[in-house]
């Protein structure tokens, strides 16, 4: 019913937020050193990353709007298509102005778009620490009433065996009269039980 708190490190948290800006840094890193290694003003180069880059673009463009294609290969399509095309521009160009314009622009896109996931994720984790902190205050309550209900059963068995035996005390006494006690409203002793006790005195 109680958990045990759990610490997670700063690192944790943030290696999500810093993904969308790594990813795009990297792509941007590795397209500067294909430039430097003969990728600058290459026709045949920057022609294999457009028809790669518009590739993954129609597979995504396929995906999502095919019903049987999910959201998350759809995302991944384009995201490749992306990063195909920021390392195109990175590869081809001459100078570093337009492929930090793309990666500015690729990084804010890439984070827009995870933003949306991670509002969806928050909202999920929310909602099961509701329902968690819900059903472990069902379980304190069931419990208290559980516990209640044997205590009260408890001192229902200690007042029966109480009873019991000052029944049979009093059987004991000489004078006793069984039919007195049912005038009463009391429960009748039963025979066989009243004829021990006689015999006994």
């Amino acid at each position: 019913m109680n958990e045990p708190l759990t610490y997670r490190h700063w690192a944790i948290d943030l290696a999500p937020k810093a993904a969308p800006a790594l990813a795009t840094t990297t792509v941007l890193i590795l397209g500067r050193i294909w430039n430097a290694n003969g990728a600058e003003h290459s026709v045949g180069n920057a022609a294999l990353m457009v028809v790669l880059a518009a590739g993954a673009a129609t597979a995504g463009a396929f995906s999502s709007g095919n019903r049987s294609g999910g959201s998350v290969i759809a995302g991944t399509a384009f995201t490749a298509s992306g990063g195909l095309a920021l390392a195109g521009v990175a590869g081809y160009a001459d100078g570093l102005s337009l492929p930090l314009l793309l990666w500015a622009l690729a990084t804010a896109i890439a984070y827009g778009l995870a933003a949306r996931y991670w509002r969806t994720d928050r909202r999920e984790a929310v909602a099961h620490e509701r329902h968690r902190e819900d059903h472990a205050h069902i379980e304190r309550v069931e419990a208290l009433r559980a516990g209640a209900q044997i205590e009260v059963a408890r001192e229902g068995a200690h007042y029966a065996q109480a009873l019991a035996a000052a029944l049979t005390a009093r059987a004991a006494l000489p004078g006793f009269d069984p039919a007195q006690l049912t005038r009463a409203g009391l429960p009748e002793l039963p025979a066989i039980d009243i004829t021990k006790e006689d015999n006994a005195a």
